[in-house]
């Protein structure tokens, strides 16, 4: 219908809170990943202080051993 020259329209808008749910998974996945990222990074920092520890003890050891008289 035509009111004062302008057209009224009838506006149907999705409800955007049906769409919450992928918002809400997806966000759970990028955390998920990040925890993911930040338990390699601790789990490698970890390994390589144990390996450098563990072949200092043996230089160490070895260095001490070396003033054994027999």
């Amino acid at each position: 219908m035509l009111n004062d020259n302008r057209q009224q329209y009838v506006i149907q808008s999705n409800d955007s809170k049906g769409d919450e749910w992928f918002g809400k998974f997806f966000g759970a996945v990028v955390l998920f990943v990040l925890f993911l990222a930040v338990a390699r990074y601790v789990h490698e920092s970890v390994m390589a202080w144990y390996r450098d520890t563990t072949i200092w003890l043996n230089a160490a050891a070895t260095y001490v051993a070396d003033f054994w008289p027999f």
